[in-house]
């Protein structure tokens, strides 16, 4: 009877840190589709608010890894519930990073309102944001499943922000050499767009979690990434 009575809050354990992560997905998300907002209205106000709920998402993450050090201290868990525990703390790590990656374009989008608009960029910058957010959602859907497909599915999807990140790029190049006065906006808009393309590099690592948590397994080595550009690529919040 006390054996089924610890495995019952055991349970209970593990699904509230499962919890936690759904909740800071839901913060993730929003805060992507409030950014991208605040990027097309040219926003200030709401860019503001942006760097202020980046704050709830560090909270969680801190949360997340408080409570699995807890549970790994009290349980002792093995094999699959090991598994799902360390887990959780490798996704909430790329979801703070996603927070960090929107945090920064809220910080240029209130740059970018004091500039000349280069409306020519904003179309795939758009389309790379939609990507990336439903990326996202079916990532935490796969997650709240354990749909091993419909991770393998996201990963797969990653290619596709990489290619809109490339066409970017060069769209920005070709108005920096046509008119020196957009050099300023076009680099604004190049880290909004690099940081796009990490978003989904991060986005991607949380399908991968998902894919290990249900198969035991991290799917095959990660193709090598298409970033035609010299700009120099770094792991940080540019």
């Amino acid at each position: 009877m006390q054996d089924k009575h610890i495995s019952t809050a055991f349970d209970r354990d593990l699904e509230g840190l499962q919890a936690l992560i759904m909740k800071m997905g839901g913060l993730v998300e929003a805060s992507i589709l409030e950014g991208v907002r605040a990027f097309l209205d040219r926003d200030q106000e709401l860019a503001g608010q942006i760097l202020q709920n980046d704050k709830k998402i560090d909270a969680i993450e801190e949360e997340v890894n408080e409570e699995s050090a807890r549970i790994i201290a009290i349980r002792n868990p093995m094999a699959t519930d090991l598994r799902t525990i360390l887990s959780v703390m490798k996704i909430s790590g790329n979801l703070e990073r996603v927070g960090d990656y929107t945090k920064n374009l809220a910080k240029r989008t209130t740059v970018l309102a004091t500039l000349a608009p280069v409306d020519e960029a904003v179309p795939a910058i758009r389309r790379m944001a939609r990507d990336v957010q439903a990326m996202l959602k079916d990532s935490l859907d796969a997650f709240a499943q354990r749909d091993a497909e419909l991770a393998q599915q996201v990963i797969e999807r990653d290619e596709e922000v990489d290619q809109l990140y490339n066409a970017v790029f060069r769209e920005l190049l070709t108005h920096m050499m046509e008119d020196p006065r957009n050099i300023t906006a076009c680099m604004h808009l190049h880290f909004i767009a690099k940081n796009m393309e990490r978003m989904g590099d991060h986005v991607t690592a949380v399908a991968e979690q998902v894919v290990y948590l249900v198969t035991g397994e991290m799917p095959e080595e990660r193709r090598n990434k298409s970033d035609e550009t010299p700009f120099m690529s770094t792991d940080g919040v540019v």
